[in-house]
This record gives C-alpha cells, sequence and structure tokens, in this order.
C-alpha cells in the first residue's frame, strides 16, 4: 500500500524530502557539537553564572554582618529561593514568579535583581537593618559616591538626568555585545545604580 503512494510521487517530491531529513540531521549535529565544545555561559553542571554567583557571594556577607541566620537554596511554599530566613520567615530570590508565588504565603518575598549590590538589600527587609558599609580599601581617597560619579566621569552634585546620559554612553562603550569588557560594564553598571540612589 505505501509503496504504492510512494511510486505515485513525483521524484522531486522524494529527492527534496530525503534532502531536508539529511540537512536537519547535519544541522542537529552541528549544534550538538557545537553546545558539547563550547558551552554557553549559563549554567552548566550545576554551576552558576559568574553574576549570580557574585550577588550571592555579596547577599552572604551582607547576612553575615548584620548577624541574620539564613538557609540558602531553600524551598518556601513549594519554591526555590536563594536564601530564607527562618525566624523572620522571609524568602530572598532572584526568580520573579517564585516571588509572586510566595507572595501569596505569609512568608515575606524579597525579589532581588542580579544588578543589585548585596549592601542594597537592608532596605528591601521587612525589618530594621543596621547600616553595613563593605567599602574597599581605597587608601581613603573616594567615598562610594565620588567613586561612582568618577567612573561615570561626573562631578558629585551631578542630575538624575546627567547621571542617566553619562551611563548610557559609558554602557554603550563598554557593554559586552560591542565589544567591551564584562568586567568594565558591571562596574559602570554598580556606578550608576550608586549615583542613583544619591542623585539630587
Amino acid at each position: 500500500m505505501y509503496s504504492e503512494v510512494i511510486d505515485g510521487l513525483p521524484q522531486w517530491l522524494i529527492d527534496g524530502a530525503l534532502l531536508g531529513v539529511a540537512l536537519s540531521a547535519v544541522i542537529a549535529a552541528i549544534f550538538y557539537v557545537g553546545v558539547t565544545r563550547f558551552p554557553g555561559r549559563g549554567a552548566v553542571d550545576g554551576r552558576e553564572p559568574s553574576g549570580e554567583a557574585h550577588r550571592r557571594d555579596e547577599i552572604r556577607n551582607y547576612l553575615d554582618a548584620i548577624g541574620e541566620q539564613y538557609a540558602e537554596r531553600h524551598f518556601v511554599e513549594g519554591q526555590h529561593v536563594a536564601f530564607y530566613l527562618p525566624k523572620r520567615d522571609v524568602a530572598i530570590t532572584f526568580d520573579a514568579r517564585a516571588y509572586y508565588r510566595i507572595d501569596r504565603s505569609d512568608t515575606f518575598p524579597v525579589l532581588v535583581e542580579h544588578e543589585l549590590p548585596g549592601v542594597a538589600l537592608g532596605p528591601r527587609l521587612p525589618f530594621e537593618t543596621p547600616e553595613i558599609s563593605f567599602e574597599e580599601d581605597t587608601g581613603g581617597e573616594l567615598d562610594p559616591q565620588e567613586a561612582a560619579h568618577a567612573v561615570l566621569g561626573l562631578p558629585v552634585g551631578a542630575s538624575l538626568d546627567d547621571i542617566k546620559r553619562a551611563y548610557r554612553e559609558k554602557a554603550k562603550e563598554v557593554h559586552p555585545d560591542h565589544g567591551g569588557d564584562e568586567d568594565e560594564f558591571k562596574r559602570v553598571r554598580e556606578a550608576y545604580t550608586t549615583a542613583k540612589q544619591h542623585a539630587s
């Protein structure tokens, strides 16, 4: 029965179908080799992307500095969260879906963007936190606000519009998608966050 149907088809259609199957197999093999030999920047073999690992370290250091007990990679209300503060019933997550699902429960969720410095977590927590500073040793030259403005090439009293404009220009120069350095881009982004918080 099938042979009668195949015999009734034009030869060009059969050749085209066979060529399509062969090309699909070749393309699938190329993608397989590419993925196995050149893994992307996402989670590979259970490892986190470096940006998320860095933020986890900052949050961990902040929670240690304020003396909060926490559990990492914890499940709350069926959702995986980065940190859970059991005494306060607070869940800290990078995942917006988990945030909104936990928000319907009695647990207080805190959504943390990957760009948020660990020390900026305090105001988002539902309890009073002490002021903590993790300034790098700069030899007493610049405070964080001055350093942030210096990275953006602005004076300390710059307006919010000037900060945004300078950030856009710097980001275009150093963005990894345009041939820039990823670490430098992160430094500019963090400077923008700090400068924005102190804008007049």
